[in-house]
């Protein structure tokens, strides 16, 4: 490795650098990435006075509050999205996965559904909509919304619940009334904004989590369906093995994957079954646990 002009790194420090990545984060940057990655590098080592990638590496790797790799991590995720993205899957999940999940347990029991890489909240809260305006049982389980990212940044604002015009134009009317609020001055300020309720806000449990990390998974267990939608598009094939891995493991027997309509768990794992239902295809985790 040498210490590299921030405005690019050669090929040795590239590789290195997304080496380095890959292995914390799990998320994986081709050549063709390179000049998303040069210019986002380039403004940090600018920011803290790294004099070359030899330097900032340093730092990356041992820092002990770890706080400038998540700076790193924050410009390095895209989180685009909207509410009621790929809506066919919620759908799919209030038609027929609950109803099935729920079969011969107890009114009262738990059911957990865990939005993995939920970016500025979107899918949960549209999840959380869902599950109000559609599943007829919704106020006979102890349902909870896990939701985690590796942003720490769009967690805020995700947390925060604030949406501008092109985040809710999938939103029915009634709903975008029901579930959210003007922001009062937005529109002065840059245009109209909507924050989602504080009931909503306050239903799901937002989480700091590198799902590329097995020691911050394991807290996820138990799982009754998992939604991972767009995000494993980011991870070469020995990511998207690992995580389907983790998923495995952190799913109830008999528990869901959703992902996203370009992702397939075939070309990944042969641990789970695909279940066609009327709305969509989900992976199904074995109900005796074991292997398909």
């Amino acid at each position: 490795m040498t210490d590299a002009e921030p405005e690019g790194l050669s090929q040795e420090d590239y590789a290195t650098l997304c080496g380095f990545l890959r292995d914390r984060t799990g998320l994986s940057f081709t050549e063709a990435k390179r000049y998303f990655v040069d210019r986002r590098v380039a403004a940090r080592m600018q920011a803290v006075g790294a004099t070359g990638l030899r330097a900032y590496m340093n730092l990356l790797r041992f820092q002990a509050s770890g706080e400038e790799l998540q700076r790193l991590v924050n410009l390095m995720t895209v989180n685009e999205t909207y509410f009621f993205r790929e809506k066919y899957q919620l759908d799919c999940l209030v038609n027929s996965v609950l109803d099935e999940l729920v079969r011969g347990r107890p009114k009262g029991s738990r059911l957990r559904i865990w939005s993995a890489g939920c970016a500025t909240g979107e899918e949960p809260y549209s999840i959380a909509i869902m599950l109000l305006e559609n599943w007829r049982r919704v106020d006979d389980y102890e349902i909870e919304l896990l939701a985690s990212d590796i942003d720490s940044a769009v967690l805020e604002r995700a947390r925060e619940g604030i949406y501008d015009e092109r985040a809710l134009q999938g939103l029915p009317a009634h709903l975008r009334a029901k579930y959210f609020q003007p922001v009062r001055g937005a529109a002065e300020a840059g245009g109209p904004r909507w924050q989602i309720v504080e009931d909503l806000r306050e239903s799901v449990d937002f989480s700091l989590v590198n799902i590329a990390d097995p020691q911050q998974v394991r807290a996820f267990r138990g799982i009754d369906v998992i939604f991972c939608r767009n995000l494993l598009i980011y991870f070469d094939d020995l990511g998207r093995r690992e995580a389907a891995s983790m998923f495995h493991d952190a799913l109830a027997p008999g528990g869901f994957v959703c992902l996203g309509h370009s992702e397939s768990m075939s070309r990944m794992s042969s641990l789970f079954v695909p279940r066609r239902f009327p709305d969509a295809i989900l992976y199904q985790k074995p109900v005796d646990g074991g292997t398909s």
